[in-house]
């Protein structure tokens, strides 16, 4: 069994951490740890600080049950996981602008000068973008939000594993989400480790890294 004590040592939480897919169904994560590693998750960056991600967090029986058939391949993790994290990237975004800006001159970390020239910028640009440009940068913003959550995770002593295959085109809608606003990023499972995981092979950096 992993041990699940929390940690700050960034060694063992890039090292230990493993995709895991059966869980121990008697631990659960309360509410207040669950918001800490999601706060702690949201400080990833992001495309002029929008912050797309939206977490959706199911944890109770009748959201897993309801999750279940969209999740057919990984029945495992959503019976045995304490949540399943559906992340998501917000087309929407901008919507939001003013309120990340405001907050940024109120906490003086940007002139109020240069918040209104970026905001007056900031508008051009999201009122001419596509919805496909969009979705390639919420996709890009909530991924790396979602790799950031696996890792606070495994600093609280909690396992994971980020899955792709569910049905995209039906869980916003399936939990009363707008299915045009919401892009599916992928599935989170996390819970702690019914068993002792195996590492996985890397391929050498020298094969897939250059220097020029």
């Amino acid at each position: 069994m992993i041990n699940t004590q929390k940690t700050n040592d960034f060694t063992e939480i890039i090292t230990g951490r493993r995709s895991i897919r059966a869980y121990d169904p008697t631990v659960k994560i309360s509410k207040e740890e669950m918001t800490e590693i999601l706060t702690e998750a949201t400080l990833a960056p992001s495309s002029v600080n929008m912050q797309p991600w939206r977490f959706l967090v199911i944890d109770s029986a009748e959201g897993k049950a309801k999750l279940a058939p969209l999740a057919k391949f990984n029945q495992r993790q959503v019976e045995t996981s304490a949540a399943m994290i559906a992340v998501f990237g917000d087309l929407n975004n901008f919507e939001n602008g003013e309120e990340i800006y405001g907050k940024a001159v109120e906490l003086g970390y940007m002139p109020l000068d240069v918040k209104e020239s970026q905001m007056e910028k900031l508008t051009a640009y999201f009122s001419t973008v596509t919805r496909e440009e969009m979705k390639d940068v919420v996709l890009i913003d909530g991924g790396l939000a979602a790799m950031q959550l696996m890792l606070s995770a495994r600093a609280h002593g909690y396992d994971t594993c980020p899955i792709g295959g569910y049905e995209k085109d039906k869980i916003a809608e399936a939990f009363g989400l707008d299915k045009d606003r919401y892009v599916p990023v992928m599935l989170i499972s996390i819970g702690k480790a019914a068993y002792s995981s195996h590492q996985s092979v890397r391929l050498p950096i020298d094969k897939i890294a250059q220097w020029k």
